[in-house]
């Protein structure tokens, strides 16, 4: 993800979240966290559908966000980005990845549990829309790092 995406993955931001980070979120973790890494999932013409985020600090990797385009869903976009995630925090040095999750989106649970991630705690009225809870979920199960891994430039 590069700078030039942030107007077609904030709109998915907004679409999905009820709490969505500015443009200006996007922007300043492109240009100044050197921990953050984005993906974006493309359609055949090249319109970002799905992006998601982690923070890589030095063993740990942190998902910041993932979000399919709402047209987007159910086709098994969001599994694919997640697995590259954990690919990509692997290749990075991650032994293991957080998350957070609210406490009502089942759907993501289960795509989380589904993937290896199990509950390690409760972080209470987390949520600043409605005060919900959101689950503090954690994977250790990483794939191994690929050999032949070499990050691009501009990694974000």
């Amino acid at each position: 993800m590069t700078v030039s995406d942030v107007s077609q993955v904030h709109a998915i931001e907004a679409d999905t979240f009820a709490i969505p980070w500015s443009r200006q979120s996007f922007v300043e973790e492109m240009e100044r966290n050197a921990c953050a890494r984005y993906l974006v999932a493309e359609d055949e013409r090249g319109d970002i559908i799905a992006y998601g985020g982690a923070w890589i600090i030095l063993d740990e990797g942190h998902v910041t966000n993932v979000a399919v385009a709402r047209t987007h869903r159910g086709k098994g976009i969001g599994r694919a980005l997640m697995l590259a995630l954990m690919q990509y925090a692997a290749n990075l040095g991650a032994a293991y990845l957080t998350l957070e999750v609210r406490r009502s989106n089942a759907v993501a649970q289960r795509l989380y549990r589904s993937l290896g991630f199990v509950e390690l705690g409760v972080r209470k009225h987390y949520y600043e829309d409605n005060g919900e809870d959101a689950l503090l979920l954690v994977c250790d199960r990483l794939p191994p790092a690929e050999e032949d891994f070499a990050e691009e430039t501009e990694p974000t």
